[in-house]
């Protein structure tokens, strides 16, 4: 079984295979044999933003193809329920929400969207990553496509993306779901005075150590075959035109470095949603968000690290249903 998972197709099958993805994805993408990894990409498109952003001291207009995956809510569904958008994590893509979206497909209008400069969304070579553009191309996002206020669910550095973006746009936010979130620490002060040699030689080392993750699991004759999977579907976007100099320039700005300071601002109704075990930024982080939301909720799940939605998706999608529909009363 683990055999199929060690040479990629060939031939006419891969030209088949291929013909199932749209064609701005990696070729690697005929390797992935997860289903809802696959069902997931079939669905992914992307679409163009326009989108304000500012080089030095002048301010222009950037078209980004932005990739995304949209599902439609049941006909039955309130009019009034806010649609879900989902943002991911430091490098990755909305393929980290493959095992969540099943559980929520239905219940409400969903978005998944690859933040600019990471996932399947174009790199604009000339236009900067960082939190301002980043924020710039969301609020585009949600201008152009969804036009309502949102429930805005954010993992890891998606919920920085998240806090930030309600900050800045809170009409634009119905409420916040902060799954082990970045804004107290996992950011990158000290990116801002790294020479780029350094930072150049911090992002080979990203794509080296995933690299030999999954070239040691391909030797192991009883490797798990959905730790492969696991490991080519973070790999993915990887392959993608810019994904190097996109970490680097998000690295070089700092990330969300001034964000601590801001989160007890924050209005919008909050479920705090968090690992139990969580092997990235630790359980501390759960509690001082807590406390520095006034209108916040706090739901450890148990038997989870840093990726609940991965690790527990069916609890996580509970959770989030549950708090969506006491927010819509």
């Amino acid at each position: 079984m683990g055999s199929i998972f060690q040479k990629p197709p060939t031939g006419g099958f891969a030209v088949k295979l291929r013909q199932m993805f749209a064609d701005f994805l990696p070729s690697s993408v005929v390797e992935i044999h997860d289903a809802a990894a696959i069902a997931l990409l079939q669905r992914t498109q992307r679409r163009v933003v326009p989108m304000p952003c500012q080089q030095s001291a002048t301010v222009c207009s950037c078209e980004i193809a932005t990739a995304y995956a949209y599902s439609a809510p049941a006909p039955s569904l309130a009019s009034d329920a806010a649609p879900i958008l989902l943002l991911h994590g430091f490098d990755s893509s909305l393929l980290e929400f493959r095992r969540l979206l099943p559980w929520l497909v239905g219940n409400h209008e969903i978005w998944v969207i690859d933040l600019l400069g990471a996932g399947f969304t174009e790199h604009v070579p000339s236009l900067t990553i960082n939190p301002q553009n980043i924020r710039r191309h969301l609020l585009s996002v949600l201008e152009s496509w969804i036009t309502q206020p949102v429930t805005l669910v954010g993992a890891s550095l998606g919920g920085a993306v998240a806090i930030d973006f309600a900050l800045h746009h809170p009409n634009w936010v119905r409420s916040l779901v902060l799954i082990d979130s970045v804004g107290f620490s996992g950011g990158f002060p000290i990116g801002q005075f790294l020479p780029n040699s350094l930072i150049d030689l911090g992002v080979d080392w990203l794509y080296f150590r995933k690299h030999a993750a999954l070239n040691a699991a391909l030797t192991l004759p009883l490797v798990d075959p959905t730790l492969i999977d696991a490991l080519r579907c973070s790999l993915l976007h990887q392959e993608m035109l810019g994904w190097k100099a996109a970490i680097a320039s998000f690295t070089q700005s700092g990330g969300y470095i001034n964000l601590a300071e801001r989160i007890t601002e924050i209005p919008h109704p909050t479920l705090i949603l968090w690992g139990e075990g969580d092997d990235v930024l630790g359980t501390a982080d759960a509690t001082q968000f807590k406390q520095a939301i006034s209108s916040s909720q706090l739901i450890w799940i148990p038997q989870a690290r840093h990726v609940p939605h991965f690790e527990q998706p069916p609890v996580v999608a509970t959770h989030l249903l549950t708090f969506s529909r006491e927010i819509g009363r």
